[in-house]
């Protein structure tokens, strides 16, 4: 009996330890995930300002 309950308690233990990991790997993942659309709107913002610095500095060229 006792060994039943020491191969019950080892396969809960297993079940556990393995329920931690999915929702460290869930967790690490959405965090890459929010660092990703962060880098995306670094980026068109500084898209966004170099072409705003492009046209302001093109339409001075124009007006002189």
């Amino acid at each position: 009996m006792t060994n039943q309950g020491n191969n019950q308690n080892q396969r809960n233990n297993k079940s556990v330890a393995n329920s931690i990991k999915n929702t460290a790997g869930s967790a690490f993942e959405t965090a890459h995930n929010a660092l990703e659309a962060t880098e995306n709107v670094a980026m068109n913002t500084v898209d966004a300002t170099k072409n705003a610095a492009k046209n302001l500095t093109g339409n001075s060229k124009k007006n002189r």
